[in-house]
């Protein structure tokens, strides 16, 4: 089965190259349509621009795409990414984050750590963060919230 419902933007700094060239060899065994934001090499770079084009990607077609940003810790992208406009960036480090991420929050990015865990980890994280459903219901009226009075008043 193609897994083309939506798009996925991958981006990293130089801490996360690593960890962003293995989570792209996964994606596109899975068959997923991808497209690598960069960087392309482990030459020091500034992670602040490259969350800034997956999360820039993500807030012009939030309903269409998902991102994957990869820097040391996963803070740094996970604060860049919640700086746009219908992004909802989590860092997760395990899998219960990444299932509850997408159930009840509905995130469109997934944030990870590359000194934080192993690839192994990772590709699970992945996984379950990509095959869990939004739940809706209760969780959408928070969201409607989030959009309707944070982000309208605070994004210009």
């Amino acid at each position: 089965m193609k897994n083309n419902r939506f798009k996925i933007y991958l981006a990293s700094d130089h801490a996360g190259f690593e960890l962003k060239e293995e989570v792209k060899r996964y994606l596109i065994k899975k068959q997923y349509k991808i497209e690598d934001l960069g960087t392309h090499s482990k030459e020091p770079v500034n992670w602040a621009e490259y969350g800034a084009k997956a999360a820039a990607k993500i807030s012009e077609d939030p309903e269409n795409s998902r991102a994957i940003s990869i820097c040391g810790s996963g803070l740094g992208m996970s604060i860049v990414s919640n700086k746009f406009k219908n992004v909802r960036a989590t860092l997760c480090n395990n899998e219960f984050l990444a299932e509850m991420s997408r159930k009840h929050n509905n995130s469109n990015i997934l944030n990870l750590g590359a000194r934080t865990i192993d690839f192994e980890t990772a590709l699970k994280i992945v996984s379950v963060w990509l095959n869990t459903e939004f739940e809706g219901g209760r969780h959408q009226t928070r969201l409607d919230y989030l959009q309707n009075i944070i982000e309208n008043n605070n994004f210009k």
